[in-house]
């Protein structure tokens, strides 16, 4: 397999650039994590954070209270995969009403 294929994988996932996004101010908690990002379940959001951290793009801390408290944080290399993920998610902002509206005309021809 080509070495930049892992961290093409990573790019390409949906679920870890929306992550990656939300973490851009700092660090968040799993529910936190869970209402920002629409339409990610639970299992696959755990996934998804598992596949980061394991990737060296974020790091998970738990704090000994009761109930534990468990943040995530991006690291300098998620930092720099958010820098430059911005641009393509902005550019998905943008134009999602545009591919919405293709993809209408698009079914619409069936």
């Amino acid at each position: 397999m080509c070495r930049t294929r892992a961290v093409l994988d990573i790019v390409g996932d949906k679920w870890a650039l929306l992550v990656v996004r939300m973490l851009k101010d700092g660090p968040l908690r799993f529910t936190e994590l869970k209402r920002a990002i629409d339409g990610i379940s639970q299992r696959m959001l755990t996934v998804t954070l598992r596949d980061l951290e394991r990737d060296g793009i974020l790091t998970r801390t738990v704090r000994n209270v009761m109930p534990p408290h468990v943040s995530y944080e991006l690291t300098p290399t998620g930092r720099t995969l958010r820098e430059a993920a911005a641009p393509l998610l902005e550019w998905s902002l943008e134009n999602l009403p545009h591919i919405e509206a293709a993809r209408a005309a698009y079914d619409s021809r069936g």
